[in-house]
């Protein structure tokens, strides 16, 4: 099988024997002090091995990565109708061997929505079922740990603000993720 230039094994398909392209992934970008606040968690409590990634709001999980372009036209277009937008960290989740944190906000599950639509025919199983905005600061971990965390982080808990400021894409790279663009909320003020 040949090698991609990271010297990985590239898949190829059967009828053309093109490369496969890995699956693309969109995330919420927010607002700096959020995101430090949320990667300074997951850098504590995320086992190391396996932290490839800095603290993320998935959106969608497994876009097809041949279809980059059409993705990121998408994302521009409802990008640039919208202003950024508050969440509200509303609580901790259960994720049985993780925590993570739990977001409300109407203009995120209207987002979410008419991204949902615009890529109907491309939606896996996971970026069909309900949709469950969350931060995951741990996770692949023991329920025991999993759960002295979320009863550690719920003591003295308040909700509090975070703001969406954007849209993120991305390429899957078996455990890393590589940055592909950043689309900024370009509509009027909040």
């Amino acid at each position: 099988m040949p090698k991609s230039s990271t010297g990985r094994l590239q898949r190829r398909c059967a009828l053309t024997d093109r490369p496969l392209l890995s699956p693309l992934i969109v995330t919420l970008q927010l607002d700096a002090a959020s995101q430090d606040y949320f990667d300074a968690l997951r850098t504590a409590y995320f086992p190391p091995a396996i932290n490839h990634l800095k603290a993320h709001m998935t959106l969608f999980h497994n876009l097809p990565g041949g279809e980059q372009q059409a993705v990121l036209e998408t994302l521009a277009r409802e990008a640039a109708r919208r202003a950024p937008f508050p969440l509200i960290v509303a609580g901790l989740m259960k994720l049985g061997r993780g925590t993570a944190f739990r977001l409300e906000s109407e203009a995120l599950l209207s987002l979410r929505a008419a991204l949902a639509a615009a890529f109907g025919p491309w939606l896996t199983q996971q970026d069909r079922e309900k949709f469950r905005p969350h931060v995951t600061v741990q996770n692949k971990v023991s329920p025991a740990q999993a759960g002295a965390l979320f009863d550690h982080l719920s003591q003295g808990f308040s909700p509090f603000e975070a703001v969406a400021e954007g849209l993120q894409l991305w390429r899957y790279q078996g455990g890393p993720w590589a940055p592909l663009a950043v689309v900024g909320f370009q509509g009027g003020a909040r």
